[in-house]
């Protein structure tokens, strides 16, 4: 299977042809927001009004068929929290009224999960045996804290999944061709996954540039998952179609990731 550009119109997303039930990787387009944040900017606080981050969600929610009031959001901080969450955790469509976390698991039928990006990796999962979903944001801190295995992790404790039934899909980041690191981020790569990273990494002169989609594949392996389609797409390569924190230096909007979970397939 392979990620795919969907186009509605003026709205733009990219969906994983393992993924059955509703989801995209958002691009920058197809939003009411102007400025640095034109136009689909789907996270508050960065300049942009709320009114233009809930219409934005419900074009969103409109194209993919989901109940924008049903939407549970994460509130990231590059930590490797996970939340099991329900209906009852919708709180509305601002990110900060959530509580800390970087990752979202849910069984609920009708429930979306949401994380955001800008540059940093997204990760959408699905079990189409149970019907559980998950989404998580994967910066390089959250990569080495393992995030997406701890994400697949809470599917498997809270709903019962085996994860080589689990379906992932790796969203548009920096790619390795823009992600230039010092030796810290490889160090701690290292330190966490053994010499496998080394693979991961290539290095010129005295700067390290780490492949973070190649990683959290590895990453979903060895937690078992063996069904995992991966974007080419980087956000620093194309700044006219995706929010880069790098290329703007933070004068930016922010991509979503949505997830919807459906019953159980049969």
């Amino acid at each position: 299977m392979s990620i795919q550009t969907i186009k509605k119109e003026s709205l733009e997303y990219l969906v994983s042809g393992g993924i059955s039930v509703p989801h995209c990787f958002t691009t920058r387009h197809g939003g009411v927001s102007v400025g640095s944040q034109a136009s689909l900017n789907l996270a508050f606080g960065r300049g942009d009004s709320m009114e233009n981050v809930e219409e934005n969600i419900r074009i969103l929610a409109r194209a993919l068929g989901f109940d924008e009031k049903k939407l549970v959001l994460t509130r990231q901080t590059h930590s490797d929290i996970v939340r099991a969450v329900t209906e009852k955790d919708c709180r509305g469509l601002c990110h900060r009224d959530y509580p800390e976390c970087d990752g979202l698991v849910t069984n609920t039928p009708g429930v979306g999960l949401m994380i955001f990006t800008a540059d940093c990796t997204p990760i959408l999962l699905h079990d189409p045996v149970t019907g559980a979903v998950g989404a998580c944001h994967a910066g390089w801190r959250g990569t080495v804290l393992a995030i997406a295995a701890k994400t697949v992790e809470a599917m498997t404790a809270n709903f019962g999944c085996d994860p080589k039934n689990i379906r992932a899909a790796i969203g548009p980041n920096i790619a390795q061709c823009h992600f230039e690191t010092n030796d810290d981020v490889p160090r701690a790569l290292i330190q966490a996954f053994g010499p496998e990273a080394e693979r991961c990494i290539e290095r010129r002169g005295d700067k390290f540039f780490p492949d973070l989609k190649a990683v959290n594949a590895m990453v979903l392996g060895r937690a078992g998952v063996t069904h995992i389609d991966i974007s080419d797409e980087c956000t620093f390569c194309r700044p006219d179609r995706f929010f880069s924190h790098r290329v703007t230096r933070g004068d930016r909007g922010s991509q979503g990731a949505v997830i919807v979970c459906k019953e159980a397939e049969t």
